[in-house]
């Protein structure tokens, strides 16, 4: 039985205040049931009119400054403007308020000093609270004062209110504990954000031939194939067999396309003139907009396309054409396939690309970020170490992104979110980082988001309509080992909206039905994920604010099918796992026919000769016993979560040298001397895999060899056994022999020989083809 992971490795649960604690039926509770009520103090500064002009030329620069006790935000501030608008919402969280006034102040931005314009004070007790659905609080007017609390000229329009994080105001608000932030792009950084992945396509692109090419030497026989090109993706087919001005393919390329369709897909018949040189034939530029959808199986109509032939003249190309050459193709996008972008031990989405294919939804997840404790120290500030940190959850297609909490190890979010279910058999994966580009970070263009740590959720192993509430460890391996980056709060839940519909997913293949019907290549399928994972991840990184290419990668797992020595022992050790119950089975049959408990096996005997003599009895006694554990192991049953386990993934028992082996980059980028050391143990390990490989081969060419008369006297002995075997059987009950065969495997220890049986002696005299090679 394998040892627990340590305890600060184990998932944990926890008792959070969700919701507020309320059980009303306000819009409040309802949507923001998973996670903890958090109170702030939010202040909108719309604009402002008749500010007087504080510089020599009569203007002013205005902008506003909010402050709170130590807290303080900025407005951004317009060049010589006397009515300027801002619409700018700033929170305070009421857990850091120290002070008993708000002061909005007005200010003239200056070279020098900025010039005090008026401002307008808040008593906090005063302050109305709002509570959705309420709408919003209308903004009002108010005139700005001096310091001593006279009224001076102008005015600035303003809304101010006690909420919380269901305000829809929330998510666009510049936060207190942002306060150091600075710059509308690090603002932007740091907000909360949907994103939505781009809809991907399959692109098959079946060249069947072209006709009247036109190669430069027209005395040897042409050697033609086609490329074609997709953005970053390109593809070739091989050389046509048919050498000759036109050849013939019948061949597919599959390519990966995303909506919008920006790049056109470029196709180029080329000749190989030379070991390292191709001359190009003709081209043409197809756009995907008008490309042919299927959603089954159908073909679709062939087309014949126009190649160009391009020729340089003075710098600028010219289209050249003499004659029509032309390719016969047949283009389509795959509807009916799922574009994998996730490994497929952990998707999160498994439905076609088109949406006329999709079943309806069978429930909703529910997904509370509450806080994280602990986290470790990305940087220092004032010296001492803080983390700015952030949560990207994935499910399906949509991304959500929470807003940065800056300089804290202990942050609290509590966002929640909402995904469809379409299947149970899915993973959300939730991963938290560190922001890496605010304070100036990003300038030299090479800062990246660190990574603290990922939880993965499978949904087949929630309960319906149960609210998980746990503190997951957030593990990150690193060459050094697994460390703990400190630990998340999560409320999870799974709601069924139809049992009936989730209970028939059971039943349903995993991917859409074109994957088994046509099925594609592994190869193409690594491949087309790898594309698939790419694209992604630069839509998104073009998004604003950008989800950062490292972030997508790191959710998506990329590197997970590089070779790792932890990961391959880790594997092996869940086969023998696997096995481990058939083991344990053997050995125990193995104690029942040495007798080593008398009463055991006497009732062994009895259910055996019950069986035997009532045959009918066999299927039913199995599956009543299979029922019989499945109820007794419910008590049993898990309570949690499945979560990440570090002796599962031997993580703890890694070598350094393995760790340093797995983080290295491909192609390798370390010493020779550590590499040839790697090598000669890659081969000592597949040495010993090919032995058990060599020696399961044996076996099975040694049963093949019974009836091959490769052996002329064990074939003979054989065909003479089998004979005899079926005339007794023959005139014997099949009842009678089972009944012979099972006492005598169940005889006692004296009537046994430590020897090898007879049939085992004889299997193991069969030759093999081990002596044919090499």
């Amino acid at each position: 039985m394998q040892r627990p992971p340590p305890e600060e490795f184990v998932l944990k649960e926890t008792k959070p205040h969700l919701g507020g604690g309320k059980v009303t039926g306000d819009k409040l509770t309802s949507t923001y049931d998973l996670v903890e009520q958090m109170q702030y103090l939010y202040v909108r500064v719309v604009k402002a009119k008749d500010l007087p002009g504080k510089d020599v030329t009569g203007t002013c620069d205005p902008y506003v400054e909010v402050k709170l006790g130590n807290y303080k935000g900025t407005t951004r501030h317009f060049e010589k403007k006397s009515n300027p608008e801002w619409n700018q919402v700033f929170a305070f969280s009421k857990d850091r308020i120290q002070a008993s006034v708000l002061e909005v102040t007005v200010k003239d931005k200056d070279l020098v000093k900025d010039d005090f314009m008026g401002h307008v004070l808040f008593d906090l007790s005063e302050i109305p609270k709002r509570v959705p659905p309420d709408s919003p609080l209308a903004p009002q007017w108010y005139r700005l004062e001096d310091r001593k609390g006279d009224k001076v000229k102008g005015e600035v329009m303003l809304a101010v209110w006690m909420g919380t994080q269901a305000d829809e105001a929330f998510p666009d608000a510049c936060h207190s504990d942002a306060g150091s932030v600075s710059g509308m792009d690090s603002l932007a950084n740091i907000r909360s954000k949907v994103y939505l992945s781009p809809k991907l396509w399959y692109l098959r692109v079946n060249v069947i031939e072209a006709q009247d090419l036109q190669p430069s030497d027209k005395g040897r026989y042409p050697e033609v194939f086609v490329k074609a090109i997709l953005g970053n993706q390109a593809l070739r087919t091989r050389i046509s067999p048919s050498r000759s001005i036109n050849p013939m393919w019948n061949e597919d390329l599959m390519f990966v396309a995303a909506e919008p369709f920006e790049e056109h897909l470029i196709l180029s018949v080329e000749d190989r003139v030379a070991p390292n040189k191709d001359e190009v034939l003709g081209r043409c530029a197809i756009p995907l907009q008008y490309v042919d959808r299927r959603l089954d199986h159908r073909p679709v109509n062939t087309r014949w396309f126009n190649l160009e032939k391009h020729v340089v003249v003075e710098g600028e190309k010219k289209k050249e054409i003499k004659f029509a050459s032309r390719i016969h193709m047949r283009i389509c996008l795959e509807g009916g396939y799922h574009v994998l972008d996730e490994s497929t031990h952990y998707s999160s989405d498994l439905r076609p690309t088109a949406k006329q294919l999709w079943k309806q939804s069978i429930g909703v997840l529910e997904l509370g970020i509450l806080k994280a404790q602990g986290l470790m120290p990305m940087r220092t500030k004032d010296g001492r170490g803080t983390t700015d940190s952030y949560c990207v959850a994935k499910y399906g297609q949509k991304w959500i992104r929470t807003r940065t909490i800056i300089d804290s190890l202990m942050p609290k979010w509590n966002e929640q979110y909402t995904w469809e279910v379409f299947d149970p058999c899915t993973v959300i994966t939730i991963g938290v980082f560190d922001n890496g580009h605010l304070h100036g970070g990003d300038k030299s263009g090479v800062a990246k988001d660190v990574t603290i740590g990922k939880v993965r959720i499978r949904l087949s192993t929630l309960e319906t309509d149960r609210v998980y509430t746990h503190s997951y460890p957030l593990l990150v391996l690193h060459p050094s080992g697994v460390k703990k980056m400190g630990e998340i709060h999560l409320a999870v839940r799974f709601t069924c909206s139809s049992l009936l519909n989730m209970m028939h997913m059971y039943s349903q293949p995993l991917l859409p039905k074109m994957h088994y019907l046509y099925p594609l290549t592994v190869s193409q399928l690594d491949s087309l994920r790898h594309q698939a994972t790419q694209i992604v991840s630069m839509r998104l990184s073009r998004a604003e604010p950008p989800l950062r290419k490292e972030v997508v990668e790191y959710m998506l797992d990329v590197g997970s099918h590089m070779w790792s020595m932890r990961r391959s022992k880790a594997n092996f050790f869940r086969i023998m796992g696997v096995f481990g119950g058939l083991i344990a089975v053997g050995k125990w049959f193995d104690q029942i026919c040495n007798w080593k408990n008398p009463i055991t096996t006497v009732l062994i005997h009895i259910l055996f000769i019950i069986l035997v003599l009532y045959p009918e009895l066999i299927l039913p006694t199995i599956f009543l016993y299979l029922f019989l554990i499945g109820v007794w192991y419910y008590r049993w049953r898990p309570r949690h979560p499945p979560h990440m386990d570090t002796r599962l993934s031997h993580a703890e028992s890694a070598h350094p040298d393995e760790l340093d082996e797995e983080f290295d980059t491909f192609p390798t980028s370390r010493p020779s001397d550590i590499v040839r050391m790697r090598y000669d143990r890659l081969r000592s390990i597949a040495g010993r895999i090919q032995t058990v490989v060599g020696d399961l081969a044996t076996q099975g060419e040694r049963l093949q060899s019974l009836l091959s008369w490769r052996d002329p006297r064990a074939t003979a002995l054989f065909v003479i056994f089998c004979l005899v075997a079926a005339i007794v059987l023959y005139v014997t009950p099949f009842q009678v022999v089972a009944l012979l065969t099972g006492f005598y495997l169940l005889r006692h220890p004296r009537f046994r020989h430590r020897l090898p049986s007879v049939p085992l002696n004889f299997f193991r005299r069969l030759p093999a083809r081990t002596d044919c090679m090499l």
